[in-house]
């Protein structure tokens, strides 16, 4: 009785129902307009997205912030899982976003259309969420699918605070994996517990087929210096706008720590690599 009370105590606590149903539901799948339901992350921080593209929901007194949208035909049931949290979509007043392509952003127009929410975004994402003109720098400009334009209502720059009622966050410029990658960072508390929460944009280097990052000296710096960056933010819980780079289903599960201060450090340390791999190849 001795050793089973022991190994009760040392045994971690089962996934909350939220985490089952949506590791149940999104099994064998990782699509970027996949279903699945929401999931709560930490404090008033939820996943509302799908089983391969974040979207984030932060919950507040005078009103909701989401980032990101994933794509247009994901945008029905990130409303609904906005409704199943027991939310009004009309009460999300600010849409963010981290990067300006089609699995982060193709929902935009449609989630602002189903909140009524003000678009905020950085001046190099405005000219693609706007105007529809794609970074003539960007890597993946040759492959990359338009968006829904959708009206702009706010500028961002590096460093600005967005608050709404007591939720501030900063708008980190994060550029590199897209031109007008953006990051941010923010506090959610559980009780007393206060973690710094950093949702940073993707860091990998991906490009059209042609494109070769060793023909792009100045660009590599570019996203070099943004790997440094994320790596130096006050971080406790990192987010990524693909869930999997992140580790996310086996850290909301159990089987990872959720809280790790060097999540920030690591996953800039694997885009490192990667970036490192990738002009080795091509000096190849």
């Amino acid at each position: 009785m001795i050793v089973a009370a022991l190994l009760a105590v040392a045994a971690p606590p089962a996934p909350r129902a939220d985490v089952v149903a949506r590791a149940r539901q999104c099994a064998g799948k990782d699509g970027w307009s996949d279903p699945a339901p929401p999931v709560r992350i930490y404090g008033n921080v939820y996943d509302i997205g799908t089983c391969g593209i974040t979207v984030l929901l932060i919950a507040g007194p005078k009103g909701h912030i989401v980032i990101d949208a994933a794509t247009a035909e994901a945008v029905p049931s990130i409303v609904a899982n906005i409704r199943k949290l027991g939310f009004r979509p009309q009460d999300v007043k600010l849409l963010l976003m981290s990067h300006s392509h089609i699995d982060h952003a193709g929902g935009l127009a449609a989630l602002r259309r189903a909140t009524g929410a003000k678009l905020l975004a950085s001046a190099a994402a405005r000219e693609v969420i706007e105007r529809g003109r794609f970074a003539a720098d960007d890597p993946q400009r040759d492959i990359l699918s338009p968006v829904e334009r959708v009206p702009v209502g706010g500028v961002l720059t590096n460093g600005q605070p967005v608050t709404l009622g007591p939720i501030r966050l900063t708008a980190h410029l994060t550029p590199g994996h897209s031109p007008d990658g953006m990051s941010w960072s923010w506090r959610s508390c559980e009780g007393r517990a206060c973690r710094n929460i950093v949702f940073a944009d993707s860091l990998s280097a991906v490009s059209s087929d042609s494109y070769r990052f060793r023909d792009h000296s100045a660009y590599v710096a570019r996203l070099r210096k943004t790997i440094a960056k994320v790596a130096a933010l006050p971080c406790d819980i990192v987010l990524t706008p693909h869930s999997g780079a992140s580790d996310m289903a086996e850290r909301l599960a159990g089987t990872k720590p959720l809280v790790n201060r060097n999540g920030c450090r690591t996953y800039a340390a694997a885009a490192t690599q990667r970036l490192d791999k990738r002009l080795a190849d091509e000096a190849r």
